[in-house]
Order: structure tokens, then sequence, then C-alpha cells
């Protein structure tokens, strides 16, 4: 079981690209987590999320007794709704109510989820420092927090462009 869940519920099968199959999940856990309209309801699912990652990916290494294994992608499950806590505070701060999933799942804002998902998997896969470096953190650790510090890159440029874009 802690198997499957770390591996995607078998995303992470896949035989090609298995990361970015479990990322397309990961945008399922952020519309769920939108569902509560709630930054704390928010914050406490992205944490949640991300410590079961620590402990169900760390568990996996040592099952599959392989480094950072390829198929174990809840680490970008959990990374996902991370990487849009920048343009969800961009939306609250025009909108002024919090933003469910209908707002990152529509016509007017796709072209914005699909930029933050395709960033999230090039900082993912390019990992610039200290993003690789962060691997070298033992077990569950390692394979997770390179995926927060990707989403933070993520951040870092989409709260860049929003304030770009508002002058």
């Amino acid at each position: 079981m802690k198997l499957w869940i770390a591996r995607g519920f078998g995303a992470g099968l896949v035989p090609f690209a298995p990361g970015t199959f479990g990322s397309l999940l990961g945008l399922g856990w952020l519309a769920l987590l939108l569902c509560g309209k709630s930054w704390l309801i928010f914050a406490a699912g992205c944490a949640a999320g991300l410590a079961l990652s620590v402990w169900l990916c760390g568990d996996a290494e040592k099952m599959l007794r392989q480094k950072d294994p390829a198929s174990v992608v809840l680490d970008e499950i959990a990374a996902m709704p991370v990487c849009f806590a920048s343009a969800m505070a961009v939306a609250y701060c025009r909108q002024k109510q919090w933003p469910g999933p209908e707002y990152f799942f529509s016509a007017a804002h796709g072209l914005e989820t699909a930029g933050i998902f395709l960033l999230f998997r090039l900082f993912d896969i390019v990992k610039p420092w200290p993003v690789r470096q962060s691997q070298a953190l033992p077990g569950g650790w390692g394979i997770t927090v390179d995926d927060v510090l990707a989403a933070g890159y993520v951040n870092l440029l989409v709260w860049a462009f929003s304030l770009f874009a508002s002058f």
C-alpha cells in the first residue's frame, strides 16, 4: 500500500515521463485543496502532503533499494500545489477572495495553469542550485525537498511576472 501511494497510485509506473504524470495528479491535489476556498485549508493540506511525501518516498526508496526511484512520484504530487502559492496570492489580491478550483481550471486562466505546470517540470528536470544539491538529504527528505525548491523557483517567477504585468 505504501509503495502504491508513493508511486502516485500507479502513475509512476508509466514507462515514460513518470514525473510529468505525477505532476498531472498534483493538479488534482491542487483542485481538491482549493475546494475549501481557505488559505488555512490549502496550507494545512500542503504541509500534510509534503510530510506524507517525505515519509512514504523514504520508505519506497528502502523497499526498492534505489536512490530516488523514477517510479516514486508522490513528491511531484505533493509539491504541485506549492507551485501555485504566488498565483493564489495574486488572485486573492485582485478578487478579494480565495480562489476555488474553477479559477485555475477555466479558459480564462488555463494558460497560467499550464505555464506554472511547465515551469515546475522545467525546474524539476534541470535542477538549478540548490535543487540538485538538496537531493543529497537523507531518504524522503532528499526526494521531496528538491521538488519544494523547484516550486520555490516557480513562485519567484510568478511573483516577478505579476509585478511586471501590473505596471
